[in-house]
């Protein structure tokens, strides 16, 4: 009879060691793919804003820079990689986005007949509404990577981690040039 005691204590040892460390793949493969969906999301936008490039170039000769800026968009959206996080390349190139936008924000400005382009309209729609993608992207991330980093730090699953797979904690993506004009800083 102890024998059967011990044995299904065993067993259920082993059963809760392989759930958690399935978890624990599982949890940090949904951070994985969410952030290849913020990878996705930033490379559409580039592809609008290159057809952008051609509709503002009828109107002004001088706007190289759009396109030059749109290039390095691009450039950089393009080393952007889906297989492993780098908060700190998409914090660039969400600062280069917010420089682009002011920079076209300036073109439409000096450019009044700008703004009646239908293509033009549609095409900043379509912009705006890939901002606003990135962003819920950038949120659904952070909340995979809070599960995530949840779940291999506490108590027996942080044991399990080190023992198993070994995954480290995942940075959540910060935008810092957003944080810095506030002036409530938590005290983490």
């Amino acid at each position: 009879m102890q024998l059967m005691i011990f044995l299904g204590l065993v067993i259920l040892f082993i059963m809760t060691v392989i759930i958690i460390r399935n978890n624990i793949v599982r949890y940090h493969n949904a951070s994985i793919r969410a952030w290849a969906d913020v990878a996705s999301f930033e490379r559409q936008k580039v592809k609008i804003l290159e057809g952008l490039a051609p509709v503002l170039a009828e109107y002004s000769q001088f706007e190289q820079g759009t396109l030059a800026q749109v290039t390095e968009l691009r450039q950089n959206v393009v080393q952007l990689k889906t297989d492993s996080t780098d908060i700190g390349r998409l914090q660039q190139i969400e600062a280069l986005s917010k420089q682009f936008m002011q920079h076209l924000n300036v073109v439409v400005e000096n450019y009044p007949e700008l703004k009646a382009n239908q293509i033009y309209l549609k095409m900043m729609q379509e912009i705006e509404e890939q901002n606003e993608n990135v962003g819920a992207a950038i949120t659904i991330f952070n909340r995979n990577v809070e599960v995530f980093n949840n779940y291999i730090q506490i108590f027996p699953n942080n044991l399990i981690n080190t023992a198993t797979t070994g995954k480290k904690p995942i940075r959540v993506f910060r935008d810092a040039s957003t944080t810095q004009n506030f002036d409530y800083r938590p005290n983490f």
